[in-house]
């Protein structure tokens, strides 16, 4: 196994790249093993929200050696296939109903910029070093682009996939592709149990439709038939027993019955 998959009594997934010797570098069969670990947390009612995380000095370092080395004898078809693989990992994660919140460390370069690009909130740890480095490889960060793009927008990916340069965790936090910094790793850990508990306190069923709000209508234009559909998810929302549940904890000045102490 490449990966470890955990679930606390609080119903948090901590899901950790495990291939410290090579800084987490992706090769096929952690890829699979990402892939799968989401696709179980998207389906599975106990699991709240998700830590995304590497161990040993870095979150992900990109492509692993040997993987390269494999796919530069493979054919244009093989590569193409072995492509989409790290590409539904990838929307594995970002299309993930539950939070998904990754704590950048250490190297975080080509893929391991994607993974960060799929979090809804990420923390970096000062002295992480990002990097989009492929066209110094003679390749593209095309598979990530979809996600990384979103993230920082095309101004910073003019700069960023052209150049290669290595950038910090300032600049990372700059370009929106992470949500906050910390001075340490326990100070990294200190903000995602902050971000945790706020989540906690929020309706499973609504973070996940509001998770959907975003996906459908970030960037779209204010029409009629956007207006609608917006009615209708809040009249369905209102209407449900998460809603109405809501509504009566509020209003009798009790906790949801949601929120545990655990």
């Amino acid at each position: 196994m490449t990966l470890l998959y955990q679930q606390d009594a609080r119903g948090i997934a901590h899901i950790t790249l495990d291939r410290p010797d090579v800084h987490n570098a992706f090769d096929e069969v952690l890829i699979g093993e990402l892939r799968d670990a989401f696709r179980d947390v998207a389906s599975n009612a106990h699991v709240r929200c998700v830590v995304l995380q590497g161990n040993g000095p870095s979150l992900c370092a990109g492509a692993d050696i040997g993987w390269m080395r494999r796919a530069a004898e493979w054919s244009e078809a093989h590569n193409q296939a072995d492509a989409q693989g790290l590409s539904d990992m990838l929307a594995a994660i970002d299309g993930c109903p539950k939070p998904v919140i990754a704590i950048a460390h250490g190297n975080v370069l080509g893929g391991g910029v994607g993974l960060v690009a799929c979090a809804d909130m990420a923390v970096a740890v000062r002295g992480a070093k990002f990097g989009l480095s492929e066209v110094r490889l003679g390749l593209t960060p095309a598979t990530i682009s979809p996600f990384v793009l979103r993230a920082i927008g095309g101004p910073a990916a003019r700069r960023w996939f052209l150049t290669a340069e290595r950038f910090g965790a300032e600049e990372a936090l700059a370009m929106g592709l992470v949500t906050a910094l910390a001075d340490c790793d326990a100070t990294a850990r200190a903000q995602v149990e902050r971000w945790l508990a706020a989540l906690l306190a929020g309706a499973p069923g609504a973070i996940a439709d509001a998770k959907a709000l975003i996906r459908d209508f970030a960037g779209a234009a204010i029409t009629d038939d956007v207006r609608e559909e917006t009615a209708v998810r809040i009249a369905r929302r209102r209407a449900s027993a998460e809603g109405r549940e809501g509504l009566s904890a509020f209003l009798h000045k009790r906790k949801a019955d949601w929120v545990h102490d655990v």
